[in-house]
């Protein structure tokens, strides 16, 4: 299929560069993918929507504070640095920007003149290797001077806000790892939970830790083309259990995310069991895609031309989802990251 098959306009200022006060004061486009038929409702009405007995999953990875601003020596030069995951414990692999200045040998000074980067080695897609020399381990290091990985359409994203920390962060995150947030997430709050709980609705958790895979546009002129790379996955034993109970009771399992439904769909047998583990999920979802883990999706609204809206249209249809869009331009909702969401059913 053509890339230019999963464009759509979106006027500029639809984009969100706050989040819902409170998170679960969010809309809410709830889409049937039997007929299309869509309502606008508020996040904070979930408990209505769903099932007694339905199965929620969704990814508890904790985004890092993995931007560091550094300067390059000797000329000064500035750089940004994104540190993805280590390689050991004085050593990273990262994404840097601008990239020519930061060829193999460079040194990069971050932490204010603490910390002194050197570039080791080159990956794939630009990666580069780094040894970080700072008093501290590199977690800390980042704890004390990285920044929340905003998106670069948040426009204060070289100069985040005290509280981006915790409003770029699920309430429920735990296991640190990602670059970015798994997005659909951000809508609980801990009273919703309990709601969604009381309301006899399973909530469960697993681990993918968001990645450049996620976020890395789509450059191939037909998207069949494009290759996903690997994310570190982690699903709990009484996680796979519950979507097997689900799944033989003919009760829903409904997927927060994207992440968390390329997590079950790399996991999922055809008979739909799901494998309980440790691996590296490259499973790009695209049209024509058979699911068999996840029957609904909870997900905010995805930039044009990504792999995440792909994933979208391979669950719901490309059609019903753009003109599901086409709605949410025109009524109008909040996009990206911070912005609303949309429950496909």
């Amino acid at each position: 299929m053509e890339l230019s098959l999963f464009d759509y306009d979106l006027p500029p200022e639809l984009i969100a560069q706050e989040p819902a006060d409170p998170r679960d004061a969010a809309r809410l486009l709830v889409v049937d993918r039997a007929d299309g038929a869509w309502q606008d409702r508020r996040f904070d009405e979930l408990p209505t929507l769903l099932r007694p007995g339905d199965c929620l999953v969704a990814n508890r990875s904790k985004v890092i504070p993995a931007r560091l601003l550094g300067a390059r020596e000797p000329d000064g030069l500035p750089v940004e640095l994104l540190m993805l995951r280590p390689v050991s414990a004085t050593r990273w692999r990262a994404l840097v920007r601008p990239g020519r200045r930061c060829r193999l040998g460079a040194h990069v000074l971050v932490g204010a003149g603490a910390a002194r980067v050197t570039v080791v080695g080159q990956g794939e897609a630009g990666e580069r290797i780094l040894d970080v020399d700072a008093p501290w381990p590199v977690t800390e290091l980042l704890d004390r001077h990285g920044l929340p990985p905003l998106p670069p359409y948040i426009t204060r994203y070289d100069a985040p806000k005290h509280d981006d920390r915790e409003r770029y962060q699920t309430v429920y995150a735990r296991e640190e790892g990602s670059v970015a947030a798994p997005t659909a997430g951000l809508h609980f709050t801990p009273a919703l939970i309990e709601r969604l709980r009381s309301a006899d609705v399973e909530f469960h958790h697993l681990t993918l830790h968001v990645g450049p895979a996620t976020f890395r546009p789509l450059k191939a002129a037909r998207i069949e083309d494009h290759r996903m790379d690997a994310e570190d996955v982690d699903i709990p034993d009484e996680t796979a259990a519950a979507v097997e109970r689900a799944h033989a009771e003919k009760r829903r399992v409904i997927a927060v995310g994207t992440t968390t439904t390329r997590a079950l769909e790399w996991a999922a047998e055809e008979d739909g069991r799901v494998r309980a583990g440790r691996g590296a999920a490259d499973l790009y979802i695209r049209p024509g895609h058979s699911f068999e883990a996840i029957d609904g999706l909870i997900t905010n609204f995805h930039l044009p031309r990504s792999t995440l809206l792909v994933l979208v249209a391979a669950f719901c249809g490309r059609e019903r989802l753009l003109a599901a869009y086409r709605h949410a331009v025109a009524a109008p909702y909040r996009f990206y990251s911070f912005g609303d969401a949309m429950l496909l059913t």
